[in-house]
């Protein structure tokens, strides 16, 4: 259930029209990294956590909320920074401005003329307010949303959505002078920082969470790393230690022998029975674990979302 309060949570400032701004902060809008695909990213993952973390569950929500708070801040920053678009534009209408605009005849600056050059859907289509496309006009679309059904890949998505966010506010952040605006975007940049360190955590709380999913990485392969571009660079992503594995990448100077040797990798030298049959086993016990994990949280009988508690006054 959402209950909406006008109040914005934060108090969203501007000193002077700027539709060129307002058009750029369209990206976050209804853009691809912006804050309605972030709520909805959320949103649509919360339905999954539900059963097996509650806990996951109640914060992706809560996020999810404040992103849709965001979105309204967002619009109202838009709607501001394009004010008097709308009266100038029944004015302009009638006094042909626009035609003389677009003809480049224009002597005079006006906020129509400049919302008209910073997106022409401005004047023509939103009336001068924001809209879900992003700066070029591109409708906003769900693939944007990144929700696997997996809560350890969905918090790695995340944590990648909230740093092209933090990013995309930084380079807004260049592009105005008004001290108000940048105010609200560095508000905004900030609650991504937040949001990051908050699916951290949660990420770290759920043991095991590598690999993501449920099967574990085929022993014959997983410590390859082939040299497949000319020169070699060598360093902590392709020699020593993986992370967390008890394992050493294998470097594959010349992955054209090592296949044609191996027969595509059909044939191996070493012999990997062992390994094989541990990773089958872990592939039980996970499996195993997760299913319980699911089936335990599942209720018998009729079933229901929410648990109502009478208040009697």
């Amino acid at each position: 259930m959402f209950h909406h309060v006008k109040d914005l949570q934060f108090n969203a400032r501007v000193s002077r029209p700027d539709p060129r701004l307002a058009n750029l902060l369209l990206e976050q809008f209804g853009g691809e990294n912006g804050e309605l695909a972030a709520a909805m990213q959320y949103f649509t993952q919360a339905f999954g956590a539900k059963q097996p973390h509650p806990d996951k569950y109640d914060m992706l929500m809560d996020i999810a909320t404040e992103e849709f708070s965001h979105l309204e801040i967002v619009g109202a920053t838009i709607q501001m920074l394009l004010k008097g678009v709308n009266g100038e534009l029944k004015d302009a209408a009638e006094q042909s401005e626009i035609m003389v605009s677009m003809n480049g005849k224009a002597e005079k600056e006006s906020v129509i003329h400049s919302a008209l050059l910073a997106n022409p859907q401005f004047p023509l289509i939103t009336g001068g307010g924001p809209t879900l496309r992003n700066s070029q006009g591109v409708p906003w679309c769900a693939t944007y949303i990144h929700s696997n059904g997996d809560l350890t890949v969905d918090l790695r998505s995340n944590l990648a959505s909230e740093s092209r966010a933090k990013l995309v506010y930084e380079h807004l952040m260049k592009f105005t002078d008004d001290p108000y605006v940048k105010e609200t975007l560095s508000f905004l940049m900030t609650r991504e920082v937040t949001h990051y360190k908050m699916f951290e955590a949660a990420l770290n709380s759920i043991q095991p969470n590598f690999p993501p999913g449920v099967l574990a990485a085929d022993p014959r392969y997983v410590q390859n790393v082939y040299n497949l571009s000319d020169g070699t660079v060598r360093g902590p992503w392709n020699e020593g230690e993986m992370k967390g594995m008890g394992q050493e990448f294998i470097y594959i100077e010349n992955p054209l022998e090592q296949v044609q040797q191996t027969e595509g990798q059909t044939i191996l030298t070493k012999d990997f029975s062992d390994a094989i049959t541990a990773t089958e086993e872990l592939n039980k016990d996970m499996s195993a674990l997760k299913s319980a994990e699911v089936k335990r949280t599942d209720p018998e009988g009729v079933a229901q979302w929410s648990t109502y508690e009478s208040v009697i006054n």
